[in-house]
């Protein structure tokens, strides 16, 4: 039965990703011309009053993309017994929602009906990258919106705590590469983690070891120092490095120097392949920017979506 599941869910990737044919860099130029910098300035506006934003845009995406296609189902909210997406355990720390619904709120004003919450998204989260030092591309655009978000589904994010074949399984299932996992991984370089993100590797890490073996002893000791075994702060946790507002190769620096704060982001050591990629990544900034910025196109043209909601938080 479960590997029937798995096989229609690869079934629906695959198919979902096929209508990213679809899509158009041009596709509101004549529709709503003013559509994207209308985006930009509701993010610019976020920035302004939250440092974060960037990396809570950049995360909504990854989390829209990867349960039905980027179809903005993880904007929806829970209604009735309908418990959404964005109230499973994985999206319970996603954030700044309302940048999009401002976006929405200044499209709607401009060219009402036409431009999709999936669209805005996909633009917001270019946008957060670009805003926050990094490249910028053109985003192919004519998504539509979902109309089903189940907090069920989000069981099929990738954890923090997955090795090197769950993380492959993960992204082959939708079409992406293991270049695509180690590029994507670099969005790991804006952003903040709670403490429970990443407990498993600095307390009881297996019967014979308090502390993951791969973590860097003196790195491992800050991380214990700001989440202690039975930790009560609510917001506690760690940068996931320390220019953490700003898009750069710092991250992989720092996964070769063993500081890296995930399971899952030391596992894209674990294989030649990866680590090769990492080493690439970690020496070469141009080469990071080029390779995610093709992952990033790449896993945004998963559709999947019917509609152009009038409000992101509820199916038209």
């Amino acid at each position: 039965m479960a590997a029937i599941v798995a096989l229609l869910f690869v079934a629906v990737i695959f198919s979902v990703s096929s209508l990213g044919n679809a899509l158009s860099s041009n596709y509101y130029d004549q529709t709503c011309p003013q559509a994207e910098s209308a985006i930009t300035n509701a993010v610019k506006k976020g920035m302004m009053n939250d440092r974060t934003v960037p990396a809570a845009l950049l995360r909504m995406h990854f989390h829209d993309c990867f349960i039905r296609g980027c179809d903005g189902s993880v904007l929806l909210k829970s209604v009735g017994k309908n418990k959404a997406e964005k109230d499973g355990p994985p999206n319970i720390s996603l954030h700044a929602f309302y940048v999009i619904d401002n976006a929405k709120k200044a499209i709607e004003a401009l060219c009402p009906g036409v431009v999709s919450c999936a669209d805005i998204l996909a633009l917001a989260a270019r946008d957060a990258v670009t805003l926050s030092g990094g490249p910028t591309w053109d985003v192919p655009k004519g998504r539509k919106d979902g109309r089903i978000s189940k907090a069920s589904e989000t069981r099929q994010l990738p954890a923090p705590t997955f090795n090197i074949s769950q993380l492959q399984q993960s992204f082959s299932q939708r079409g992406l590469s293991m270049e695509d996992l180690v590029a994507l991984s670099g969005g790991h370089t804006l952003g903040f983690s709670h403490c429970s993100s990443f407990q498993n590797r600095i307390h009881n890490f297996n019967t014979t070891q308090d502390v993951d073996p791969s973590m860097h002893p003196s790195f491992a000791a800050s991380l214990k120092n700001v989440c202690p075994a039975h930790n009560k702060v609510k917001n506690a946790g760690a940068t996931m490095d320390p220019s953490s507002t700003t898009f750069d190769n710092t991250y992989y620096k720092l996964l070769l120097q063993e500081k890296s704060l995930f399971s899952s982001d030391q596992a894209l050591l674990s294989t030649p392949n990866t680590k090769g990629l990492v080493s690439k990544f970690a020496s070469s900034q141009e080469a990071f920017t080029k390779a995610f910025v093709k992952s990033m196109i790449k896993m945004s043209s998963l559709t999947g979506g019917q509609e152009v909601r009038l409000d992101c938080r509820v199916v038209r």
